[in-house]
Formats: structure tokens, C-alpha cells, sequence
């Protein structure tokens, strides 16, 4: 009987019956690869461990139980999971190399292994090598298991016959299953393993974390599949030669998906950092022109961070511009509003804008802070060092009000800021808001915060 082939995209994942030049899918040029197709599994697929009872039921007749969560000992990770991890999910890791996702798992261990049983299983390292590196870590405990292997099947057997609680995966790309003849690490490899492991967590009531690596772009190795799959996918981010590291929920589906935890990477260890605002704005310079800080929210924790600008002339035809931590396009919109309705003349200069500590600010709660640091670099006048700015700005140069803004304030006052700069919108809401030994600033476009400032 001939074989039948199938045609998949390198990059993305998607499958086609016949090869093509370009990916529809993600338009990438020569990705798109033959592969025979695969014979299914002899377990009968996902359904058969999922859904034990087969049938429509009434949603008031379905018997649930309260949701089993159990802490992990790191309360960073606990917030980010969404109060702790959840009995039989799966929960993703990726990050990229050397970012320290394998020391944060083995880490967890040291406190599950008091009331729960671990099995630790990595196909990139060895029993020995990962006991050294455990006791780097002054990682111990009489119910951690640790396994050296790449086939599935094998960890399989391993967590039937320990039946440990937690099992971590280090990691998907070097695990491989015999019902596939591709690579470790290959599109259906990557594919095939995680649907395993889902059907092993949902069907033993098992929670198991799988690390997995980023490409050249900073997505997950492997098809965009392998996110839906999963119920939690974690984000570990930061710079190698930075200490601090980032974790934040891109997926979760037992919490919210805008939480933080913030670590710090010590020679033992990650350390947790439960108070992210000293840390991003310790070493901030004084009475320099282009820094100013702003208030962000992290899930329900705000966050004080420090957003330096710097502006000058250009010397080519086609001023540079370059963003960090702020999107790009977001920070060229912000330009225009301050050479249109702020009346400085910055198109025809280079603008580099930078984020301390490696966060990311998604929100516009940042846009007043970041029209402020160019301005201020622009003039070559600072910003006051007891001054904070929080609003979002209109391409009309008027700024609209921003959740959350008594929290924010309150943070704001408690790392030792006397005035902060805010949106005059909701007169209101403003009366309300009385923050002992904080002045408020209210104005109601860019221009009034430059006269401020100016």
C-alpha cells in the first residue's frame, strides 16, 4: 500500500496536501516541508482520557468539586498561576536558553517535596548532573525522583510506578515518542508528546510543567498549536546579563493573564523580589534630563517603573529610532502628538527610548511619563526626582484617565514621590482620591503638563 504524504510548514505548523513556495498561513518563503503521514496511536487518542463519561449532560447536573490548587513555595509563581498550581493541568514554560526556567522548576521542589511526591524527568541532562546542580541550589528531599530520559513511553512507565503528584518535563523538544520517525524537537514530535502528556494530566489528575525553549523570533519552539493545547503558558523573560528576571501568564485558564512575578538571579539561586518597584528604580540618576516614572498595573499589583528617553540631533537623512520596552509603534505615535500638539520640532531627530529593568509597559497608562522624558531630553531639562506622571494620551494631545488610579497613587506615595502628574478628566473621581502628603497635578492636555514641566 503506497504511502501517503502530507505537507507541513517548518514554522508555523500548519498542514497542506500539496507543497507551495509560501506558507499561507504565516507567509513565510521555502518552510513547508513532506512528511509521511502518521498512523494514530493505539490508545484511541485524547478522548478516551478526558471525557470518561461520553454524552451530553445538563450543565446544573454536572458534579463538580472544589478547585484543588496547591502552592508551590514560590509566591511569585503562585501569583502568576493564579493563586497556586491547579491538581491535572499543564502548565508551559519557554524562555529562552540559559534564562533560568530549569533552576525555577527544580527550585519548586524543595517545598512540594514537604507534602508531595516529584518526579523530576530531563532529556538534556543526567541524574548526576542534575544532583549537582540541586545541590548548587540546596535543593533536597526524600520524595523528589529524578529521571534521565528522552522517550515518552518510558516517563510514562516511570509515573505510573512512582505516582508522584508533580511531574516536570525539561525538555518538550528532546522528548520523542515511538508512534512518530521524526527528530526530537520536529514539528510532530513536539505535537504528538504534548497531546500525551495532556492525556496523562487530565486523565490521572496529574500536574505537570513542560519547559520549553524560544526561537530566533522569541516565540515557543514548535507549532502554535502546542499553545492552545495547554491550560497555563508562563513567559520567562530578561537579559542573560541582567540579574532580574520577568515571569507573566500569556495563557492561563485558572487565573488572569496579566500578573507578574519578578526574581532576581543570585549564585543560589532565583530569589523572589516581592517589592518589583524599589528594584526598577534603584540607581535612578538625579536631576538628569529624559527619565521620568510612571505607575503601570501588573494584574492587581502596581508597579513603579522608569521610563528614560533620549533625543538628538540626527546626522543622516533618516533619523534612528529604536524602542525598548515600549512599542515601537506606540512610541512613534507619542512623537508625533509632541511635535503636533505639543509644539517641539523632534521629527528631524534620533529618539532612543529605553525601560529600565527589562518590563515591558503594555498599558498607556505610560504615555504622559513617556511624552515627558522626550520633552525633557529634548530641553535638556529634568524632570523633578519627586515627580511621577500617569495618564493616556489621545492624538488630539489630550489625556483620558486610567483604571485603578487611587492604587496607583498609593504606590506612588509609599516609594517617597511628593507630586504626581495626572489627567483632570472625572473632577469627581479626583475628590475622592486623597493620598496623605501627595500633591495631585491634574492637567488636561500635553501642553499644560510641558508648562508644568517647562
Amino acid at each position: 500500500m503506497k504511502t501517503k504524504t502530507l505537507f507541513y510548514c517548518t514554522s508555523c505548523g500548519n498542514e497542506f496536501p500539496k507543497w507551495q513556495g509560501r506558507c499561507p498561513a504565516c507567509g513565510n518563503w521555502n518552510t513547508i516541508v513532506e512528511r509521511p503521514t502518521e498512523k494514530p496511536s493505539p490508545s484511541g487518542g485524547l478522548r478516551t482520557a478526558i471525557h470518561a463519561h461520553v454524552g451530553p449532560q445538563k450543565i446544573a447536573e454536572v458534579e463538580i468539586t472544589e478547585e484543588l490548587r496547591f502552592l508551590t513555595g514560590m509566591s511569585e509563581l503562585d501569583r502568576v498561576l493564579g493563586g497556586g498550581a491547579v491538581r491535572g493541568s499543564l502548565v508551559l514554560v519557554g524562555g529562552a536558553p540559559g534564562i533560568g526556567k530549569s533552576t525555577l522548576m527544580l527550585q519548586i521542589c524543595n517545598e512540594l517535596c514537604k507534602e508531595h511526591t516529584v518526579l523530576y524527568a530531563s532529556g538534556e541532562e543526567s541524574a548526576r548532573q542534575i544532583k549537582l546542580r540541586a545541590q548548587r541550589l540546596h535543593v533536597s528531599g526524600e520524595t523528589l525522583y529524578v529521571l534521565s530520559e528522552t522517550k515518552l513511553g518510558d516517563i510514562t512507565d516511570a509515573v505510573r510506578a512512582v505516582k508522584p503528584d508533580l511531574l516536570i518535563i525539561d525538555s518538550i523538544q528532546t522528548i520523542m515518542t515511538d508512534g512518530s520517525d521524526s527528530l526530537p524537537g520536529s514539528i510532530t514530535q513536539v505535537k504528538q508528546c504534548t497531546m500525551a502528556l495532556m492525556e496523562l494530566a487530565k486523565g490521572e489528575g496529574l500536574t505537570i510543567f513542560v519547559i520549553g525553549h524560544i526561537n530566533k523570533e522569541g516565540s515557543i519552539a514548535g507549532p502554535k498549536v502546542l499553545e492552545h493545547m495547554v491550560d497555563c503558558v508562563l513567559s520567562f523573560e530578561g537579559e542573560q546579563h541582567l540579574s532580574y528576571r520577568i515571569l507573566r501568564a500569556t495563557k492561563n485558564r485558572f487565573g488572569a493573564t496579566n500578573e507578574i512575578g519578578v526574581f532576581e538571579m543570585l549564585d543560589e539561586g532565583l530569589a523572589e523580589v516581592p517589592n518589583p518597584s524599589e528594584m526598577l528604580l534603584s540607581g535612578r540618576p538625579e536631576n538628569a534630563p529624559g527619565t521620568c516614572v510612571t505607575c503601570v498595573m501588573e494584574g492587581i499589583r502596581p508597579v513603579l517603573a522608569e521610563v528614560q528617553a533620549l533625543v538628538t540631533s540626527s546626522s543622516s537623512a533618516v533619523p534612528r529610532r529604536t524602542s525598548n520596552g515600549i512599542d515601537y509603534n506606540r512610541c512613534m505615535l507619542l512623537m508625533a502628538v509632541l511635535e503636533k500638539r505639543g509644539g517641539m520640532n523632534v521629527g528631524g531627530c534620533d529618539a532612543y527610548l529605553n525601560v529600565i529593568g527589562g518590563l515591558n509597559l503594555g498599558e498607556p497608562a505610560a504615555d504622559l511619563a513617556t511624552i515627558l522624558a522626550f520633552a525633557s531630553s529634548f530641553r535638556g531639562i529634568p524632570v523633578p526626582n519627586d515627580l511621577a506622571a500617569i495618564g493616556e494620551v489621545g492624538l488630539t494631545g489630550e489625556l483620558r484617565t486610567v483604571n485603578g488610579l487611587s492604587q496607583r497613587l498609593s504606590e506612588v506615595r509609599r516609594l517617597g514621590f511628593t507630586k504626581c502628574m495626572i489627567p483632570a478628566r472625572n473632577s469627581s473621581k479626583l475628590q475622592e482620591i486623597e493620598i496623605s502628603g501627595l500633591q495631585l497635578i491634574p492637567v488636561k492636555n500635553i501642553r499644560e503638563a510641558l508648562a508644568v514641566l517647562m
